[in-house]
């Protein structure tokens, strides 16, 4: 195990060739599920197996984020405990994609992020791409924008995105940790933003999550089909123009 850590264990190693990692958690900014949505899409569509997992006792504030019991006539026979996890698939056309999913961590940001670089760095990673999503002063009527944030060593992916013009100080998910982490052991990295109508921003919104999908495959030079999403969002846009209507 390349990283040499007690808080990550590796249950498979995979021979792959230069993938691209995707990145997203539970419990950042996530407007209208777009990065949950578009996670669990690209979860589906690349078959993905898990290949590591971190120790969530280390990791996580299991009252922050409790295990699910199930219970049966009355027994509690199960925990499911919240778990990080890093996950292993191919695109359409057979290109190798490693997912770093799950709960943020509330803990040890640092040493996550350099447990996350050394698995990078053994599966020899190309890109690193984080997923969100905002509320924004945007219609429903009109396609999803994304914007991307980048560490100064990546301004050269911004050209392919976008970006939110002027200075801002927000407060930051570990995904901008890992962003500066990545950037340090010389891994291209940028995070896609998608732009959510504020009016839906509580609400499920798949049109985000179709941007977000696009985004990687454009950005990553992958073969994503989004199709059944984009289904979901149409069906989402006549929803919204009912409501409104």
């Amino acid at each position: 195990m390349t990283p040499g850590d007690d808080h990550v264990v590796l249950v498979d190693e995979p021979s792959l060739t230069e993938p691209v990692l995707v990145v997203a958690f539970e419990g950042w900014i996530d407007a209208g599920f777009g990065a949950a949505t578009a996670i669990s899409t690209l979860l589906d569509i690349t078959d993905s197996t898990m290949i590591a997992t971190f120790d969530g006792e280390y990791f996580l504030d299991q009252r922050a984020r409790r295990p699910m019991a199930r219970i049966v006539d009355g027994v509690t026979v199960e925990l499911q405990w919240p778990e990080i996890q890093l996950r292993h698939g191919t695109d359409g056309d057979g290109a190798d994609v490693l997912f770093l999913v799950g709960p943020e961590p509330d803990f040890h940001w640092v040493e996550f992020s350099e447990l996350a670089v050394a698995l990078a760095e053994q599966f020899d990673v190309r890109l690193v791409v984080g997923l969100g999503a905002f509320p924004a002063p945007a219609p429903h009527t009109r396609p999803v924008r994304l914007a991307a944030t980048v560490p100064p060593a990546s301004q050269h992916l911004l050209a392919k995105v976008g970006l939110v013009a002027g200075e801002l100080e927000v407060p930051a998910g570990i995904i901008s940790a890992l962003e500066l982490a990545f950037a340090d052991a010389g891994i291209d990295a940028i995070t896609l933003w998608a732009r959510v109508p504020h009016y839906v921003a509580t609400l499920p919104y798949p049109q985000a999550a179709v941007a977000l999908v696009d985004g990687v495959a454009s950005i990553a030079g992958l073969t994503l089909d989004a199709s059944a999403l984009r289904k979901s969002a149409d069906e989402a846009r006549s929803r919204i123009d009912d409501l409104i209507g």
